[in-house]
């Protein structure tokens, strides 16, 4: 069987107790990426899920394991791999401009000036930045700004891999749902795969492909892969009106809420712990048997 587009296999991160063992965060956790799948990951504080993103960006190392991507063992930072950060990180001596076109340069040597400027404005243009706001410095810009300069920047790098650490945490609802939106225009229009940690259930539903679930730690694996069975596009005022939502939404709480503090601390053998595929349809419900095994659920605000 081939491997996936990103291939993470048997990933463990130790560190040192402070009392001269060790302490494991998650192991032998497996797992695979397609291309152009948008996968988040769920889990609660301290179970890792930061740092298999900075195993992914190439920022850091695992203890024991390996990442591929496009067949490729992932060792430092690359191009091919972009990072939004919750925290923005622009360049705060240029303009939001400046800031896009930074990389685009660096990515793309042969391109004319007027080329990297065109195509920086043209990613600026999709998370909804025109005009005279493209010359602001960071310090003059909103949050909301700041971040839709972030998300500019990563996809007008057009990298292979985005990674996005909780890029919304910062922002007010409002301001959240809008780039939401606008970042799903964005990835439609492209072939990226994207890896999105996030702690908002509802967040995750509207934009991934798959959810990963993972048991908190020590210990820690990713335990699930929760399939989301609700058509694109999809918009946050009408995804909540199709039946599997409740159904998709209940059973992400209740992992979160119950089973993952269950499961926690089971240490595995050295088997991969691959994550168990979860697929729940009210609408084309599979029929093992001629029998149907899919149980509508209740909202969990009923």
């Amino acid at each position: 069987m081939p491997k996936p587009f990103l291939s993470i296999e048997r990933l463990t991160q130790k560190y040192p107790d402070g009392q001269g063992g060790t302490q494991t965060v998650f192991e032998n956790a497996s797992f695979g990426i397609e291309k152009g799948e948008f996968v988040c990951i769920l889990g609660h504080s301290g179970c890792g899920k930061s740092t298999i993103m900075n195993i992914l960006a190439g920022l850091s190392e695992p203890t024991t394991g390996a990442v591929t991507m496009d067949g490729l063992e992932v060792s430092g930072p690359s191009l091919d791999r972009g990072v939004v950060f919750q925290n923005y990180s622009l360049l705060p001596w240029l303009s939001a401009l400046k800031n896009v076109t930074f990389g685009v340069k660096a990515r793309n040597r042969d391109w004319s000036a007027d080329r990297v400027e065109t195509h920086a404005r043209d990613f600026l243009a999709k998370v909804g930045l025109e005009g005279d706001v493209v010359h602001r410095k960071p310090s003059q810009l909103s949050g909301g700004m700041r971040q839709r300069v972030s998300i500019a920047r990563a996809f007008a790098n057009q990298p292979k891999l985005l990674l996005l650490d909780e890029p919304f945490g910062a922002l007010d609802a409002l301001t959240r749902g809008s780039i939401q939106e606008e970042l799903l225009k964005v990835w439609s229009g492209t072939e990226q795969t994207v890896f999105m940690i996030t702690h908002d259930i509802d967040e995750a539903i509207l934009l991934a492909d798959r959810i990963l679930l993972m048991t908190n730690g020590p210990f820690a694996r990713v335990a699930e892969s929760v399939e989301i069975t609700i058509p694109r596009p999809r918009r946050r005022t009408e995804i909540v009106e199709h039946p599997n939502y409740y159904a998709i939404r209940n059973h992400l709480v209740h992992f979160l809420g119950q089973r993952s503090k269950e499961m926690a601390g089971q240490q595995g053998d050295d088997a991969d712990q691959r994550p168990e595929t979860v697929r729940i349809d009210i609408v084309n419900p599979a029929k093992p048997d001629g029998e149907n095994t899919s149980v509508p659920l209740r909202a969990v605000n009923e």
